[in-house]
């Protein structure tokens, strides 16, 4: 089941522009390991989901998979074959807005072998570039 919000303060928004570098949620504090974006973006539900299922079929239940992003933008499309006006289109999926830096998918629990297939996995699936890494140490 792909995720949505529960209720949201607008029902339509505009598409905006990913501009900067993540300020929030750009370090690896769940597990050891993570993927974080390296270009801007939106990553849509079903990808999502679909990271989320091949991540942990790669661990094969020897770690967990956590999901660091929440699709909280609702993006909307008019039917095909309409004529022009008529307003804006109907929500038809929902995304998250992704910044460079960003931190997408944590892995605890596996091998750096393991996380590194896991995460290879994961990204296959996304429509964004990334990259692996490690927590940071903490002093």
């Amino acid at each position: 089941m792909s995720m949505m919000p529960k209720r949201v303060k607008r029902r339509k928004v505009q598409r905006g522009r990913v501009r900067g570098n993540a300020t929030r949620g750009n370090f690896v504090h769940i597990g050891e390991y993570g993927l974080v974006a390296v270009e801007p973006g939106w990553i849509s539900a079903v990808q999502i989901e679909a990271g989320r299922v091949a991540g942990n079929r790669a661990l094969a239940g020897t770690g967990m998979v956590y999901i660091r992003i929440f699709p909280d933008k609702p993006i909307t499309s008019k039917p095909l074959e309409t004529r022009m006006g008529k307003g804006k289109g109907e929500p038809e999926y929902w995304c998250a807005v992704i910044r460079p830096g960003q931190v997408l998918f944590e892995i605890q629990g596996a091998a750096e072998e393991t996380a590194r297939l896991a995460c290879n996995r994961i990204a296959h699936k996304l429509g964004l570039r990334t990259r692996m890494v490690g927590r940071r140490p903490t002093v």
